[in-house]
C-alpha cells in the first residue's frame, strides 16, 4: 500500500437521494481492495430520517476515516462539491455519486494511475450502466483513453465518466472549483481543467456502476438541462476552447433531443450518443 498516494473519496447527499442506494455506495466504498484514508461525505441541506439513518450506520462502524460534513442549507451540486473538495485532507480525491456503485477494485486502478504518473491532475473510466428497476445491465459507456484523445473529444462531449473522476484537488482549486451558475457543471468542470492544462486519462476497465431510473432520459431532455447545455458550450466557444462546428453539431442534437417525442428519446441517444 505504501506505492500508492494518499487518497479521499468524496461524495455529496442531499434530501432526494435515496437511502438504500446510498446505503450501497458506501458499502462499495468501504469494502474496496484498496480504503481511502478517509471518506468525505457532505450532506447538502437537511436531509431524510432514512438517509441520517445510513450515515449514522457507517458513522458508528467507520467514524475514525468517515467525515460527514452537513450544510445547514441546500446549496447545489456545485457548490456542495467545492465545500467537499476543500474539507478533504488528501491531494488526490475520487469522487463518487450517492446513488452509484463503485467496483471493488476502482480505488486500487485509479491510485496507482496517479502512482505511476505524477503528472496526471485528472482521470476516469468506463462506467456500466444499470436498470435501477430491475437490476439488468444496459450499456457499458466508453470514453477515451489517452490526454490526446481526451482534448480532442472534449471539444463536444464530456470525456470524463463523471462518476469514476478523480483529481488533483490542487488544481480543481486553483480553477476556483466547480461553477455554481450552471446545470451542466461536470462538463464545465472537465473542460475547464483541461483549458488550464490538467493532464488527464481514462482506463478502458469498469469502475462504477451507475444507476438509471426513468427519469434520466427526462432529466436530460428538460428545458433547464438544454440551457444549461448550450450555455457550457458559448462559454467553451468565447473561451477559444472549440470551434464553430463544435458548438453546432452538439447544440442541435441536444435540442433535437428536447423537441422529439420522450418515446424516441432513449432510442436516440443509445443510438448516437451514449456511443464514444
Amino acid at each position: 500500500m505504501e506505492k500508492y498516494p494518499k487518497f479521499s473519496v468524496l461524495i455529496s447527499v442531499y434530501a432526494k437521494n435515496d437511502s438504500n442506494a446510498l446505503d450501497k455506495c458506501l458499502e462499495s466504498v468501504f469494502s474496496q481492495t484498496l480504503v481511502p484514508d478517509e471518506t468525505v461525505l457532505v450532506c447538502d441541506g437537511p436531509l431524510t430520517a432514512g438517509l441520517d439513518s445510513v450515515i449514522n450506520k457507517y458513522v458508528k462502524k467507520y467514524g475514525n476515516i468517515f467525515r460527514v460534513v452537513r450544510i445547514k442549507k441546500n446549496v447545489g451540486t456545485g457548490a456542495a462539491a467545492n465545500i467537499g473538495i476543500k474539507a478533504c485532507r488528501n491531494e488526490l480525491i475520487l469522487k463518487a455519486d450517492s446513488d452509484d456503485i463503485c467496483l471493488p477494485d476502482r480505488c486500487r486502478i485509479q491510485a496507482e494511475m496517479f502512482a505511476k504518473d505524477p503528472e496526471l491532475a485528472m482521470a476516469g473510466g468506463y462506467i456500466r450502466e444499470f436498470s435501477n428497476e430491475t437490476g439488468e445491465e444496459i450499456a457499458v459507456k466508453k470514453v477515451p483513453l489517452t490526454h490526446e484523445e481526451i482534448m480532442k473529444y472534449s471539444r463536444r462531449r464530456n470525456p470524463i465518466n463523471n462518476p469514476s473522476i478523480a483529481i488533483k484537488r490542487s488544481f480543481a482549486i486553483k480553477i476556483g472549483g466547480y461553477s455554481r451558475d450552471v446545470r451542466c457543471e461536470d462538463y464545465d468542470f472537465v473542460c475547464r481543467m483541461l483549458h488550464s492544462g490538467a493532464k488527464a486519462a481514462n482506463t478502458p476497465e469498469i469502475l462504477v456502476d451507475y444507476r438509471v431510473d426513468k427519469g434520466n432520459m427526462s432529466r436530460r431532455r428538460d428545458w433547464r438541462n438544454t440551457k444549461s447545455f448550450v450555455a457550457v458550450r458559448w462559454k467553451n466557444f468565447l473561451r477559444g476552447y472549440c470551434g464553430l462546428l463544435d458548438l453546432i453539431i452538439p447544440c442541435a442534437a441536444q435540442i433535437m433531443l428536447f423537441l422529439m417525442p420522450e418515446k424516441l428519446t432513449e432510442k436516440f441517444y443509445g443510438k448516437f450518443l451514449r456511443k464514444q
